[in-house]
């Protein structure tokens, strides 16, 4: 066994001065008098990777070499944020850092933020995978992250002056990247649409066209574990990507025209998918990075065979489905162990369902992906073959366990009807080992509704996985303040390779002079916090008014329309003077809409233009404000989360999976005002009922009326602030008086509002008062804060990772990394 040992980080600043100043000079070519802040990024993050390669490639020669299954965890993001100092930090050199930065004369913040932030990922499925990359490398598991490298993100948001979102593209690779290895040699071809011919007996795919999958390498190095594990993301490139007959014939487009089609694979992620096109473009991505990463697999596994024994393949890696965006994986591995290696359908599929397993992330039915066979069938005919015939298996089971024929279509894969369509979770669920859900209440809820049909007949499969984050970035890199006295308040820095220990933190909340040194901690939070805003979006933060933020993907089960509409109540009562003593508060919003969610589209629009009208009026100067900040990203949270006081968490009562933001706010001391559900349920059993402002319909009652048939007018008529706000929005009072911008969203409101946010306005106003009260007695609020810190030791990446161990993949950490 080839021992993994740990970075060698025991150079001095001075000496790591000396090697940026070398890579400035025979890397760049220049010197430090004339080296700009990015010049010094790139250098020394190239220095960062010298001492990072030794580990990197011992690690990958121990996968290989060892007897330790590896996991390939599959995701269509991943939201790393920006690498350097993470990498710092993990290597060992990030005291080095500051002092080589000192001693070149440059500022370490601004050499910090030259790095772009990788546009990888969108929302917390991304951050997800980010955290588990980082915790698997941290403990020592043998895995590779696979993904795709998109040239420009999902978007990057702007506001235009009505407030509307405006999507445009994420420049992240302009500049020199210089984590990312592209590795030519392992290239993959992935072939589209075509024809199945039958020779010998045996199905052959013969693809109408292919493109070349080249890999982009980034090193996952571990917290104090030796490890680097691999990143592993795909681009598409085309094998013809110049028509030199075309261009002679001065055809300059059509001499590209390969090219561009090929690179459009991977040049966004989730590309818009109302259009025939947009779906097509969404399949062919996840078909692409999947076909390529399985195929990498076989090849890392069996290097050089050319006949291997693909029956140990489950004992090789483990691949986890994050979400159903890779789940074409299964009849792609099918595929491949049936037609190009030969094996019969039995042992494939004995190899196959060993190997996979999948993680729900929803329980929206919307959001369980479903595909037309059509589409699939002309983009790739054999997978639609195999599905074929994984359903017809998987109906023959079920009717031999004497399910009744009702029951059996309900779970069919492939549905029978006049538009067949493949769906995508119920594919993973009978194609893989385990399912998981990722809080107690969603698991709960994805066996008794979602996925009931399946859970009944299989309770097996099924198991929960709370989420977690890795305290590493959201708390030592995010939140230097609050390390260095959680450090001082443990004696020990351990924690952020043992989270639990913030349990002994829990006795210090009785501790006036802790309990003021961690206020000071927050207000310094805030004050920074008060100086970037101002410097990145141009706009004034009182620091001290109580910051309250909502930040998260925009989504109307996520209900930024309840915490906007009871913004506009609280205006409406600073205008008529009923609001009485009102704590002065700022409410911070980040979000992203999907580009074709248009109700969304114009809930940003109207939180924007409410944050205008109350920024102009006098009247409220001192006690409210709203503030958007364009581009929530990874780099903002580091600095909001923070400074937080407030986290709102207010979705509807069974419609969040779980949430990570959640977890992050409370890590860092911000006290959480939430539905029961997804993981505030397991929060707040955490940090205690009397540490978490709880309010509104729980999923039975959720349920009930839904049942009783839902009016949510009656609601708005029963609260005068609710029907105050409704009227304000409707009336133009946010339009500049045209009734007809927010007509659509106030009809919605008034007569579907399907995720119930009329029934929750009376109670989550009720609970503002309650936070107001609390907030006032500064002692109890900061007791309350350092309590969430001690208690949500549970919510780190590292235990979730272990509890896939244990439950899911049944492998463990590298012997040479324990």
């Amino acid at each position: 066994m080839t021992e993994v040992t740990a970075p060698k980080a025991s150079l001095s600043g001075s000496e790591f001065a000396g090697e940026i100043r070398s890579k400035l000079k025979y890397q760049l070519g220049v010197d430090e008098s004339s080296a700009k802040a990015s010049d010094v990024y790139v250098a020394v993050a190239s220095a960062v990777r010298d001492h990072l390669s030794d580990s990197w490639m011992r690690t990958r020669a121990e996968m290989v070499q060892g007897n330790t299954k590896a996991v390939g965890y599959l995701s269509a993001e991943f939201l790393i944020g920006r690498q350097l100092s993470n990498a710092l930090l993990n290597v060992g050199l990030d005291e080095q850092f500051a002092l080589a930065m000192k001693e070149l004369g440059f500022d370490q913040d601004e050499v910090i933020a030259a790095e772009a932030e990788p546009g990888l990922g969108n929302g917390g499925l991304g951050r997800l995978a980010a955290c588990y990359v980082d915790s698997l490398a941290s403990l020592g598991v043998p895995a590779f992250g696979y993904g795709i490298r998109y040239r420009y993100g999902i978007f990057r948001q702007e506001f235009d002056k009505a407030g509307r979102q405006v999507e445009k593209p994420d420049y992240w690779l302009t500049q020199e990247e210089p984590w990312g290895h592209v590795d030519y040699h392992r290239s993959q071809r992935v072939g589209f649409g075509g024809t199945v011919q039958e020779h010998d007996g045996a199905k052959v795919w013969e693809p109408a066209w292919s493109v070349r999958a080249v890999p982009v390498d980034y090193p996952v190095p571990g917290y104090e574990s030796g490890r680097v594990n691999t990143l592993r993301l795909w681009e598409s490139r085309s094998y013809d990507e110049f028509d030199l007959s075309a261009f002679n014939d001065s055809d300059y487009m059509g001499a590209v025209v390969p090219q561009v089609e090929a690179e459009n694979i991977t040049k966004i992620l989730y590309p818009e998918d109302s259009t025939p096109q947009g779906k097509r473009l969404r399949l062919e991505q996840q078909y692409f990075f999947v076909a390529a990463s399985i195929h990498d697999a076989i090849a890392t596994f069996y290097p050089g065979q050319e006949h291997p024994d693909l029956r140990t393949f489950p004992e090789k890696i483990c691949f986890q489905l994050n979400d159903t965006h890779p789940v074409i994986g299964i009849p792609e591995l099918m595929r491949v162990l049936l037609d190009e290696y030969g094996y019969d359908w039995d042992t494939a599929w004995d190899i196959t369902t060993r190997t996979f397993n999948y993680t729900c992330h929803t329980l929206l039915p919307e959001a369980l992906e479903v595909w037309s066979a059509q589409l699939i069938g002309e983009l790739l005919p054999r997978h639609l073959q195999i599905i074929d015939r994984i359903d017809a298996q998987f109906v023959e089971g079920l009717e031999n366990k004497g399910l009744d024929g009702e029951r059996i279509d309900r779970m069919r894969i492939l549905t029978r009807d006049g538009n067949p369509q493949v769906r995508m979770a119920f594919l993973a669920t009978v194609g893989g080992l385990h399912v998981n859900g990722v809080a107690e209440l969603h698991s709960q809820l994805l066996r008794d509704v979602t996925l009931k049909d399946f859970s009944d007949v299989f309770p097996e499969r099924f198991t929960n996985v709370t989420n977690g984050v890795t305290p590493r970035r959201f708390v030592r890199l995010a939140n230097p303040r609050l390390s260095a006295l959680i450090s001082e308040g443990l004696g020990t820095d351990r924690w952020m390779s043992d989270l639990e220990r913030l349990q002994g933190l829990a006795p210090l909340a009785d501790d006036a002079s802790f309990v003021e040194r961690f206020a000071e901690v927050k207000r310094a939070n805030k004050r920074d916090f008060s100086v970037f805003a101002q410097q990145r979006y141009g706009f004034e933060v009182d620091p001290g008014t109580m910051f309250d933020s909502m930040v998260k993907r925009l989504h109307e089960y996520k209900r930024q329309s309840l915490k906007i509409l009871a913004v506009i109540a609280q205006y409406a009562a600073i205008k008529d003077g009923t609001a009485g003593d009102m704590l002065p508060r700022t409410v911070f919003f980040g979000a992203k809409a999907a580009p074709g969610y248009a109700m969304a589209k114009l809930t940003i629009r109207l939180i924007n233009n409410v944050a205008r009208v109350i920024d102009a009026d006098p009247d409220v100067a001192g006690r409210l404000q709203v503030r958007f900040p364009e581009n929530y990203n990874i780099e903002l949270a580091e600095h909001l989360i923070p400074a937080t006081e407030l986290d709102e968490q207010i979705s509807q009562a069974g419609k969040e999976a779980s949430g990570t933001g959640n977890m992050k706010f409370a890590l860092n001391g911000a006290l959480t005002v939430g539905t029961l559900d997804g993981a505030n349920v397991e929060i707040r059993e955490r940090v205690g009922a009397e540490n978490f402002f709880l309010f509104g319909l729980e999923v039975e009652d959720v349920d009930r009326l839904y049942a009783e048939g839902y009016d949510p007018l009656s609601y708005v008529q029963a609260d005068p602030r609710l029907r105050k706000a409704v009227d304000m929005v409707a009336g133009g009072v946010f339009s500049e008086g045209d009734r007809d911008v927010y007509a659509s969203l106030v009809s919605d409101w008034l007569t579907k509002d399907y995720f119930m946010t009329m029934a929750d306005f009376t109670a989550y106003m009720d609970i503002q008062q309650e936070v107001e009260d609390a907030y006032r007695d500064q002692a109890r609020w900061n007791r309350s804060a350092i309590l969430n810190v001690a208690n949500s030791g549970y919510f780190s990446s590292d235990r979730s990772i272990k509890d896939y161990l244990e439950r899911i993949w049944h492998t463990s950490p590298s012997p040479s990394s324990i």
